[in-house]
């Protein structure tokens, strides 16, 4: 039987459904969030599937689990199977490609970067029930474990196993970039702390923010700063981002509040004149 009020229901839109996903700390579902990404490239998307292909992987390396396995081979056989066996790995030739951010995609190349590789693998650990965690660390994101015999660091770029000498050496460009030497200098487990749900994301949107900027590429940029202001709604700067966006498109009612909300809560950065400046320009402009 139809529905009487046909007209009253709206589908959610995909900007709808990633809000209802992010807005709890609580039971954050990060391969859902990162999933509900891609439908901006991909409308169709059907977010429930991506979510059954994990699953079925999943399953698969269930399979070959001993019921008494211990922490240590539950890794090494986690890692056989998603590296070797699967062969999920580094997208080396095509980095900057934004489909490496679509997981999606990565499922059905088996290429991506480290956070699209690194969040399907952290579903897979924490389902074989390894105490595995993201991390945000400089320039290339890395998963742990904690195991009985200590704490490992891994690539999911490579899957490589790193000694805190190898995460030195990684540090050492971004410490000298940030001036984080001699007195200065901090700890490398400094940089090993945990990463939350929503900072992972976060991470995420920000890696296709930049390539959509440095393409030029206006709405995909916009529609991605949409999700980060979902996400971090206090994220001032990237009112900025979206302001000037909208800017670059010749659409100055849009810009323009967005750039009156950064300068509204922003005192001391180093742009307040010219964002100050390009604000007057686009209140100038017909709308």
């Amino acid at each position: 039987m139809a529905s009487p009020f046909p007209s009253l229901y709206q589908p959610p839109t995909a900007l709808s459904y990633f809000a209802s996903l992010v807005q709890d700390d609580a039971n954050f579902p990060l391969l859902e969030a990162t999933a509900a990404v891609s439908m901006d490239e991909f409308p169709d998307l059907d977010v429930q599937q991506v979510l059954g292909d994990v699953d079925q992987l999943l399953a698969r390396l269930k399979r070959r689990l001993p019921a008494d396995a211990a922490p240590l081979q539950r890794l090494r056989l986690l890692n056989q199977f998603f590296f070797q066996d699967m062969g999920f790995g580094g997208n080396v030739n095509h980095y900057h490609d934004p489909d490496n951010s679509y997981l999606n995609v990565v499922l059905r190349t088996r290429r991506g970067i480290p956070i699209t590789l690194g969040i399907l693998w952290l579903e897979l650990a924490q389902g074989i029930g390894l105490h595995a965690r993201g991390v945000n660390f400089p320039g290339h994101f890395m998963v742990k474990v904690n195991l009985p015999q200590g704490q490992v660091v891994i690539d999911p770029f490579t899957g490589q196993s790193l000694s805190r000498e190898d995460l030195s050496e990684r540090l050492e460009p971004f410490k000298r970039r940030s001036g984080l030497v001699d007195d200065f200098d901090v700890p490398v487990g400094l940089y090993l702390q945990s990463a939350t749900p929503r900072d992972i994301l976060a991470r995420v949107l920000r890696n296709l923010k930049e390539i959509h900027r440095t393409q030029e590429d206006w709405l995909r940029l916009i529609a991605v700063l949409d999700r980060v202001l979902v996400l971090l709604p206090d994220a001032w700067s990237e009112f900025r981002d979206r302001g000037l966006a909208w800017a670059e498109l010749e659409q100055p009612a849009r810009a323009v509040p967005d750039l009156e909300a950064y300068l509204a809560r922003t005192d001391d950065a180093l742009d307040v004149d010219a964002i100050r400046q390009r604000l007057q320009e686009l209140r100038r402009e017909p709308n």
